[in-house]
């Protein structure tokens, strides 16, 4: 049985990954912040793990909690949009962004793509379009643009280290989503997006390897 492993998969694009993986039969193991969260992820057959992505001793717990897993497929999905306004971040908003989609990416990647080898498996990172620097059209949410682009960078060195080992490493953009972040007006479902992105990580060659993809397949310039 193939081995699925959520990070931040609360709600959303992460719930809804743990959901169809274990519909297809996988055994799926999903982290959220907080124990009621970890509870709902149980109850529905995940093996759920409390993991806060910001804070170091949380994630090197993460590290001794799967020891000697082998994981066939990885997505980081945990991310934060940040202030809705244009203006200059304070900085709390900067370093809860930063944080949670850069940092946090920083300390997981190393724990996990040594186990994503074991399988030879496929690592993924949720991303966003709004991090390209060369199909960039418009302004608006500059932090949460500059912390996708790290994350792309941060994604982009682990294919380079890990890639050599086996590990398929890609970043993804889900599209627009209804979800929280994507509003309910989005043009995606959360069920089609994830559909989407399942089959193209799964789809993709090790030519592919630190590659940056929409949801559909295809290419994302830096």
């Amino acid at each position: 049985m193939p081995t699925a492993l959520i990070i931040g998969a609360s709600r959303g694009i992460g719930r809804e990954l743990v959901r169809q993986y274990l519909a297809d039969g996988w055994r799926v193991i999903a982290t959220a912040r907080t124990e009621a969260q970890r509870a709902a992820l149980e109850a529905i057959g995940a093996v759920g793990l409390q993991i806060d992505v910001t804070s170091a001793e949380s994630v090197a717990s993460l590290g001794w909690q799967l020891d000697d897993e082998k994981i066939d497929a990885a997505w980081l999905v945990a991310g934060l949009y940040g202030p809705r306004h244009d203006g200059f971040p304070t900085e709390l908003e900067f370093d809860d962004v930063m944080h949670t989609n850069v940092l946090a990416a920083m300390r997981v990647l190393p724990l996990v793509a040594p186990l994503v080898a074991a399988a030879r498996g496929r690592l993924a990172v949720l991303s966003s379009r709004m991090g390209s620097i060369g199909e960039r059209s418009a302004p608006n949410g500059s932090l949460y643009r500059a912390s996708k682009a790290a994350l792309n960078s941060v994604l982009k060195d682990s294919s380079l280290i890990y890639g050599p080992e086996g590990v398929l490493c890609a970043a993804f953009h889900p599209g627009w989503v209804q979800t929280d972040m994507g509003g309910a007006d989005a043009a995606l479902s959360v069920q089609d997006s994830v559909s989407d992105l399942r089959r193209t990580l799964a789809g993709l060659m090790h030519a592919d390897n630190g590659g940056f993809f929409n949801h559909d397949g295809s290419p994302i310039g830096w």
